[in-house]
Order: structure tokens, then C-alpha cells, then sequence
């Protein structure tokens, strides 16, 4: 290969010592070779088989020689041409002037291009080529500088001359990445004066500008506005695509199905984009009917078709299709390489994804940096620090090794396995630090529960003008919880809103989980309504913050408006609604819901049943609890504590104790919650001595006793009227007691009439709550019912003096599809508090005149 350096020597010698061939036999000759992508052998021809060009015909060999070398980069040998061409006099030419300028932006040399462009005289060239406008606009956006390239738009404006389609597609482009969808409103405005509006190429720009800012509306309008008959498919394909990136992928599949009908021909882009949205949406059925139509339109072996096809079979987890896919691949690119691995790896298959790699390596496919990042994140899966420390050096020895993205990636691996002082190594080392960079340090740190760290590398990552993205604020919202900081969380929405990142799900997720923990249910409502496409994990953050806030009546009311919504409630969905359910204790709701999760959800998970059993349980069937119980396939611990407890809590103690054998005989090791429900069960029960023995048992089971276990057994022992052997244990505690275990022997010492221990048990209570009412209570009824009315007064006047109240004791019933709660003291939380009065009211008139009959029965009836 002969450098640059000689095709110029070989040029200018060539005018003195070559004999003078036909220009249009080396015009023809040049034309093919280039059309044949032979971009350095037409060079090499023109050097060697030309004299200095003097005919008239030689104006059409430099076109060609100009495009080989901008496809070769050669600016150089493209600099000797324009000397040849001004020689000639063919500056002037539009054709070759514009070919100039493109080889010079191509070359990346805009400033050789704005120079010949600026020397060129306003005349006939400049005011009537469009094509030479739109080459030298182009460079300026491709360079990054917009202003420039708006300014020489307004220069041919003052000149009169009309931009054309390419144009508007490179104003669209660049309104796209830089511009903002308020100067691409504007362009759309000019297209529809202008009359551009049935240019596919202009609908296509505006589709993906309108899609790229997430307006799918403002796309649609564009493509609906669009003669259907005379539209290409690459304009069908960038709306699929746009509904795809918005989310609605559904729209994405009835598009493509409306464009089979239209009979348009279909290609690797539409197959491509349309897999994407299956993905999305989980939809195997249509998937496997787009990969029929694939493989009948001959796309069967595209790179691109069979990439996407294996991705989409492995996003919906079938990753054995996703095998035969690739097996039938028959020239294995590095994409389809790397698509399996990401299939792997997304599967949860790391061992399997560094097989792969390793037969990928054998067959001497290089990887690149797609294929290191999936590598480095299976390390991070595995687990295995050595590993990781492999393929680390592994790369340190490839050219790539500097890419950002594999940088992010390692930090992101480091960050998995705990090592977090290679990962700020390998930040520190970083040249260069995108958002990507950061988000990994920020959401490797937040991993590690180091919320100071999160917060530190957000406020640096603001410091040196790196703009966050939605992921980076909700992480670094998710660390303003975990560091308890309301204020500075409030900051970062009023940022995020700012600048447009609340409308992302992820934003709106952590805030809010963010709104939800800091007990502001209503912050967290408006939070999730200012998201524009609200995805099923939004929508469990929200009926998480009801339920957390309890107002699981919300919560459950929110169930059908998923499925109105078009999601389709997964595991996590159902388990947050049964326990609303089972904290109303609507046995119906749960019922509902019960049939719900058999209908549409047979893959059977071990938390939603335990919801299952325990909803039953608290919503007082225990015969729907043992039925789940018995049909589980797998039981853990919380299992069988969710079951024992239903039994102790049904007064089924003796079943209950005889759980824990079978508990014990399946291999599942009872645990805390296991010994408490048990020996609250047998207080309950008033089984002292069985209750003691599991007590005493604690420590064999390899169970240490908590403070709760010793206010349950204090409590059983108070009941059982060993007062004194209570106030022994608690006296014999290793740990000082809680206020837990002097409130249960103050209230067994009030039933019990010991009088002296209840003012001992009270003393220790009120000092550790001097602002509760409960310790004061207590100890007022032990004077009550003990005839001490002396100390009783007294009591009361230190209660009224520090305004200690009794909290009201409540009941509810389920009526229908509603829950209403009674209030001792006649309050009631039910709408109906009126008509329930009046009935009762009529009820005690019937009752006393000895007339309680059929009216009285149907005025219980209209109430209910």
C-alpha cells in the first residue's frame, strides 16, 4: 500500500513524464472502479495513467476522485486535486465545488471546507445550488457547531435560496440531538408552508424528532397526515420504531399488522423494530408470528433479523429458542455472538455466557466492547473476584480498553463483587467521565448501602457540568432515604422537574418510595401522576406507599386500574394487594384476588402463597389458609410461621405445637417468629407449662430469646397468676427489660391484685414513657378494681395535669365490599353512622315492648 505522501509525488510527475490518455476512456474507467467501493485503485489510476487533464470531459473524473478520497479520509491527495481544479478553472463548477466540500467535511478538515466555501463570490454558484448550502450546513452540525450552521441557513435565506428536503432532514437531525423539540415545532411549521410535507425523507426526520422527545402524539399526527399509498416503508418503520421507544408497543404491533395489509415490503428494519416492541410487551404469541413472517419474506439469515429474534426470545425467557436462533445462524458476526451472551447473561446464565465467549475466542471472532461489557457484568453475577480480575487485565491488553462504556462496566463489576477500592482505581484512572461513568460509581456505592458516598458523587458529578440523567437522580433520591434526608430529597425533585426527568419512570418510582417512607402519601400520588408512561413497577411503588400508609382501602383499588391500564399485575402486584386485603381482613377482596392469581398467573411463587395463607389467616378462614398450605410445593420458614401462627391465633394450639414437629421433620429450621407464635399461642390458651418448655427450648433449637419472647412469656406467666415467678425472669434478664415486659406484668399484676409489684412494674414504665397513657392506665385500674380510691384521685389529677388520654379501643366488620370500624365510646368510622344508631335505637324501643319481630329483623337487613 503506498502512503499518501507518494500518490502526490506520482501526481505531479505524472503531468510531466505520462503520455496523454483519453479522458472519457479514464473517466469510465475511475467511475467503475469507485462504484466498485475500489477507492484507492481509482486513485492509483488517475496517478498513473494521466497527463495534466485539458479537455473538456475531465470535469467528470474529479467527482469521482473527490469521493474516493473522502471514503479514504485522504484530505492530502484531495488538496492536490482542488490545486488541479483551480488550474483548470473548474472551481466554478457547482458539481465539483460541492464534491470538494463534502471530501473536506468527510475528512474531518471543516476548516479547509468553510475556507473554500467563504472564498467562493456571491454568484451564480451560491444562489442557485442548494447542494453545495447543504454540504457546508452539514459539516458545521456533524462538527457540533449549530450557531455556525444556523447562521450560514440564514445567509442562504438573505441570498433566496429555498432550503430543500435534505435540509430540512439535517435541521430535524440536529434538532434531534442538540436543537430541542421547540426549534424542531419550528421546521415543522416551515415544512407545512412549504409544501415538504409529503417528502418521506422530512416525515421520517420529524417521526424520529417528535419520538426522540417523547411525543409519540405529535408523530402519529405526522404519519397520519401521510398519503398511505405513496408512503415508503422506511416512514411505517420510524413510527413503529417511535411507539417502541415510547413504550407503546402495542401500537408498535397493530402498525406493523396495518402495514402487511397495505402489502408494503417489509425488511430487516421493520422485523427489527417490531421484535423490539414484543419484547416489551412480553408477547410471545405475536413474536413467533413476526418470526414466521420473517422467515417466509427470506430474512431468516439477516445478521440484524436473527439478532433482534434472539434477543426477543431471551427478554421473554425462553432461552432455548433463543439457542436455536443462533445455532441456525450460518456466518456468525460478532453481533449474533454478542447477542447470545446478552441472552445468557439477562437469563441469569453467566457460566453459560462465558462458554460462548470462550468458543467465540476459539473460532478467532474478535470481541469488541459490547462483548467485554456483557463478560464483565456475567463476572459481576458469578460473583468471583478472580474472574473479574482476569478479564480485567484481559482487556487492559485490547485497543478498547479506553472506551467509557467498558470503563463503566468494569466499575459497575468491581462494584458487584464488594470491591469497592478497585473501583474508584478505576474511576480515578478515567480521562474522560460521561454520565454513564458516574451513574456507575453512584449506583455501585448505593449497592453498598453507602448513601454518604452517593450524595458526594452527585454533588461532584453537578460540579464538573455533567448533566445527571433520570437513573443518576433516582439513585441519588434513593440515598436521600437511606440517609434520612427529607429536605435534600425535596431539592432533587424540584430539579428533576426542571429539567423534565419526573416524567421518567424511573424518577417517578424512587420518588415515589421516596414520598411513601417519609409518611407524604399525597407528594407520592403526584409524583406518579406526572409520569408520562407509567410502567407496572411505578404502579406497585404506589400501591406499596397506600398500604405502607395505611390506607390499604386505597390500595386495593388501585388493582383494576392496572389492568385498565393494559399491564398485567405480576407476583409483587398481587402480594401488596393481599395484604391490604389481610390488614382490612376482606375476606372477599382476597378471595377476588385469590381467583385472579389462579386465572392469569400459573407460575407459582412462594412469596405470593404465603401472602395467600396469611391473608386467610388474619381474614379469619383458616380452613382457605390450610387448603393453600397443603397445596404449596415448596414451604419455608414463613410458611410454616404464617400457618403455626393462624392456628395459635384460631386457638388451635395443640395443632399448632404439633406444625413444629412437621416442621422439623420437612428440614426447614424453626426460627424466632416460629417460638413466638407458639408460646403466644399457648398463652392464649393458657398452656403455662408447654409454653415454658418451648421457651426453654429456644436455645437447643439454636434460637437466642429476644425481648419480645420474654414479654410473651412474662405475659404467660402473669395470666397464669405466677406473678412472682414473672417478676423473677424479668429480674434474671441478661439485658435490661423494654417497656414491652413491665407493661404485661403490670397488667398481670392489676388482674391479679398485686398491688406492690404493679406500682414497682408502673414506676419502671413511666420512666421510660412519662408521655404515654398506657402505664397510667394500667396502674389507675389496679387502684380501681384493688379499692385503693385514695391513690386512684391522685392518679387521676397527675393524668389530667400531664394530659395523658386513653386511646379509644376498636372492632370491624366486613359488609359486603366494605369494612367498617366501631370506636368504643359510640364513634364509629362508618358512613352510616346514623342509620346504624337509629336501628339500634328502634331495635332497644322493640326489645323493651317485647316486640322484636319481623320489622326489626328487616331494618338489620337495610342497614347491612
Amino acid at each position: 500500500m503506498r502512503s499518501n505522501g507518494v500518490f502526490i509525488s506520482r501526481t505531479f510527475s505524472t503531468i510531466i513524464r505520462k503520455p496523454h490518455s483519453s479522458s472519457h476512456q479514464a473517466n469510465s474507467r475511475i467511475k467503475s472502479l469507485v462504484q466498485q467501493g475500489s477507492y484507492r485503485e481509482a486513485l492509483e489510476f488517475y496517478s498513473n495513467h494521466l497527463n495534466f487533464p485539458n479537455d473538456t470531459t475531465s470535469r467528470f473524473i474529479f467527482p469521482s476522485l473527490l469521493k474516493s478520497c473522502a471514503s479514504l479520509s485522504n484530505s492530502t491527495f484531495g488538496g492536490a486535486l482542488q490545486s488541479t481544479i483551480i488550474k483548470l478553472g473548474l472551481l466554478f463548477d457547482p458539481y465539483i465545488v460541492t464534491s470538494l466540500v463534502q471530501m473536506y467535511v468527510k475528512c474531518g478538515s471543516l476548516g479547509s471546507a468553510v475556507h473554500l466555501f467563504d472564498d467562493l463570490p456571491e454568484c451564480e454558484i451560491l444562489t442557485n445550488d442548494i447542494a453545495l448550502w447543504n454540504s457546508i450546513i452539514d459539516g458545521y452540525f456533524k462538527n457540533g457547531l449549530i450557531e455556525e450552521g444556523v447562521a450560514q441557513i440564514r445567509r442562504m435565506l438573505e441570498l433566496n435560496v429555498k432550503p430543500d428536503g435534505y435540509t430540512l432532514c439535517i435541521l430535524l437531525g440536529t434538532s434531534n440531538a442538540c436543537l430541542g423539540v421547540s426549534r424542531g415545532r419550528e421546521i415543522h411549521g416551515f415544512v407545512i408552508r412549504n409544501t415538504f410535507f409529503h417528502d418521506p425523507f422530512v416525515a421520517t426526520a420529524m417521526i424520529d424528532l417528535y419520538s426522540s422527545y417523547g411525543r409519540p402524539m405529535d408523530a402519529w399526527n405526522v404519519f397520519k397526515k401521510l398519503e398511505f399509498d405513496n408512503c415508503s416503508i422506511a416512514v411505517w418503520n420510524a413510527m413503529i420504531s417511535g411507539f417502541c421507544e415510547n413504550g407503546l408497543w402495542r401500537n408498535s404491533l397493530q402498525l406493523y399488522l396495518l402495514a402487511k395489509n397495505e402489502g408494503l415490503e417489509l425488511g430487516s428494519t421493520t422485523f427489527t423494530s417490531v421484535l423490539t416492541a414484543c419484547s416489551q410487551g412480553n408477547a410471545m404469541e405475536f413474536g413467533c408470528q413476526v418470526h414466521c413472517d420473517l422467515v417466509k419474506t427470506g430474512f431468516e439469515h439477516d445478521p440484524y433479523a436473527s439478532t433482534s429474534l434472539l434477543t426477543f426470545y431471551s427478554k421473554c425467557g425462553v432461552v432455548e429458542d433463543a439457542e436455536r436462533v443462533y445455532h441456525l445462524v450460518r456466518e456468525r458476526k460478532v453481533g449474533i455472538w454478542n447477542s447470545m451472551i446478552s441472552a445468557y447473561v439477562n437469563c441469569g446464565c453467566a457460566t453459560h455466557a462465558f462458554d460462548v465467549y470462550n468458543e467465540m475466542r476459539s473460532k478467532r471472532v474478535e470481541p469488541d466492547s459490547f462483548t467485554m461489557s456483557n463478560i464483565l457484568i456475567a463476572c459481576g453475577m458469578i460473583g468471583s473476584h478472580h474472574l473479574g480480575a482476569t478479564t480485567h487485565g484481559d482487556l487492559v491488553k485490547r485497543p478498547m480498553k479506553q472506551s467509557l462504556a467498558l470503563q463503566s462496566a468494569l466499575l459497575t463489576m468491581y462494584s458487584k463483587l464488594g470491591s469497592v477500592e478497585e473501583s474508584y482505581k478505576v474511576f480515578g484512572e478515567m480521562k474522560e467521565k460521561d454520565v454513564v461513568a458516574w451513574g456507575s460509581m453512584i449506583s455501585g456505592s448505593l449497592e453498598n448501602r453507602k448513601f454518604e458516598e452517593v450524595l458526594c458523587f452527585y454533588n461532584r458529578m453537578i460540579f464538573e457540568g455533567v448533566k445527571p440523567d433520570a437513573s443518576v437522580v433516582a439513585s441519588s433520591i434513593v440515598a436521600c432515604l437511606g440517609y434520612d434526608d427529607e429536605k435534600l430529597g425535596c431539592c432533587l425533585h424540584g430539579m428533576s422537574i426542571k429539567e423534565g426527568l419526573d416524567l421518567d419512570s424511573c424518577t417517578g418510582r424512587a420518588l415515589t418510595e421516596f414520598y411513601s417512607k417519609f409518611r407524604q402519601p399525597d407528594m407520592a400520588k403526584k409524583a406518579f401522576c406526572s409520569v408520562l408512561v407509567k410502567n407496572l413497577v411505578v404502579w406497585n411503588a404506589l400501591i406499596s406507599c397506600y398500604s405502607f400508609n395505611a390506607r390499604p382501602n386505597v390500595s386495593i383499588s388501585l388493582l383494576p386500574r392496572v389492568l385498565e391500564h393494559g399491564l398485567c399485575p405480576d407476583s409483587i402486584t398481587v402480594t401488596l394487594a393481599l395484604t391490604a386485603a389481610a390488614e382490612l381482613a376482606a375476606l372477599l377482596v382476597g378471595k377476588a384476588i385469590h381467583g385472579y392469581l389462579v386465572r392469569s398467573l400459573p407460575f407459582r411463587e412462594i412469596q405470593v402463597e404465603n401472602t395467600l395463607v396469611d391473608m386467610y389467616v388474619k381474614c379469619g378462614s383458616l380452613a382457605y389458609a390450610e387448603g393453600v398450605f397443603k397445596n404449596m410445593e415448596k414451604r419455608d420458614a414463613v410458611a410454616w410461621n404464617s400457618m403455626i401462627g393462624g392456628y395459635g391465633s384460631h386457638g388451635e394450639c395443640r395443632r399448632a405445637i404439633g406444625l413444629l414437629q412437621e416442621m422439623r421433620d420437612s428440614g426447614t429450621r424453626p426460627d424466632e417468629v416460629t417460638f413466638l407464635s407458639l408460646i403466644s399461642s399457648c398463652n392464649h390458651r393458657g398452656l403455662v407449662e408447654e409454653g415454658l418448655d418451648l421457651f426453654r427450648s429456644m436455645r437447643g433449637s439454636g434460637v437466642e430469646p429476644k425481648m419480645v419472647h420474654y414479654v410473651a412469656v412474662v405475659d404467660l406467666l402473669g395470666r397464669g397468676g405466677r406473678v412472682e415467678e414473672a417478676w423473677e425472669l424479668v429480674e434474671k434478664m441478661a439485658v435490661e427489660a423494654e417497656r414491652g415486659v413491665w407493661l404485661s406484668l403490670l397488667s398481670a399484676c392489676r388482674v391479679h391484685g398485686k398491688v406492690g409489684l404493679g406500682e414497682a412494674a408502673a414506676r419502671k414504665l413511666m420512666a421510660m414513657e412519662p408521655e404515654s397513657g398506657r402505664g397510667y392506665v394500667q396502674l389507675l385500674n389496679l387502684y380501681v378494681e384493688g379499692g385503693l380510691k385514695e391513690k386512684a384521685a391522685e392518679l387521676r389529677g397527675v393524668m389530667r395535669q400531664k394530659g395523658v388520654m386513653k386511646l379509644p379501643g376498636c372492632s370491624w366488620i366486613e359488609v359486603k365490599d366494605k369494612v367498617e370500624v366501631f370506636f368504643s365510646g359510640g364513634t364509629t368510622s362508618s358512613s352510616s353512622t346514623m342509620r346504624i344508631c337509629e336501628t339500634l335505637d328502634g331495635l332497644k324501643s322493640s326489645m323493651k315492648k317485647g316486640e322484636c319481630g319481623w320489622e326489626v329483623g328487616e331494618a338489620l337487613l337495610e342497614t347491612g
